[in-house]
């Protein structure tokens, strides 16, 4: 077994905060372009204020995912970041932390290893609009 590396990037503009994007299939494009039969797709946010998981990308569970990150991280109290920096955004750099900036999906027979109502999605978290890029490196056979 010689393991192989490949690489793509998915390049987004977001409109503003909570936006949540399906990318599922962009990454199921490059982990197709890759040929790579059998590994592990790894889909990295760069940046610190956007995230990436899975989730059902449905329109009630994306508002749900909205309304609980308003409740456990509120815009509406003021954090220490918006004293240093007066961007307004200390909820966004808090929220994707731990959502986490990372995703890593197994490949078996040239496909993602997803659940039937299982979607790759990103997180955007900023309070303006952004262009995003997401790295997506695969590593197998």
């Amino acid at each position: 077994m010689r393991l192989t590396t490949a690489n793509g990037s998915i390049n987004l503009k977001t409109s503003a905060r909570d936006e949540v994007i399906d990318v599922t299939e962009k990454v199921r494009e490059i982990v197709s372009k890759s040929k790579i039969r059998e590994g592990l797709a790894c889909v990295f946010v760069v940046g610190s204020t956007a995230a990436v998981t899975t989730i059902e990308h449905e329109p009630g569970l994306v508002t749900d995912m909205r309304d609980a990150m308003d409740r456990l991280y509120p815009t509406s109290i003021d954090y220490e970041h918006h004293q240093r920096w007066g961007d307004g955004n200390g909820h966004s750099h808090i929220r994707a932390s731990l959502v986490g900036p990372s995703l890593t999906v197994p490949i078996l027979d040239g496909n993602l290893v997803l659940g039937t109502w299982q979607q790759i999605v990103f997180l955007e978290f900023d309070n303006k609009p952004r262009t995003r890029e997401l790295m997506v490196q695969i590593v197998g056979d």
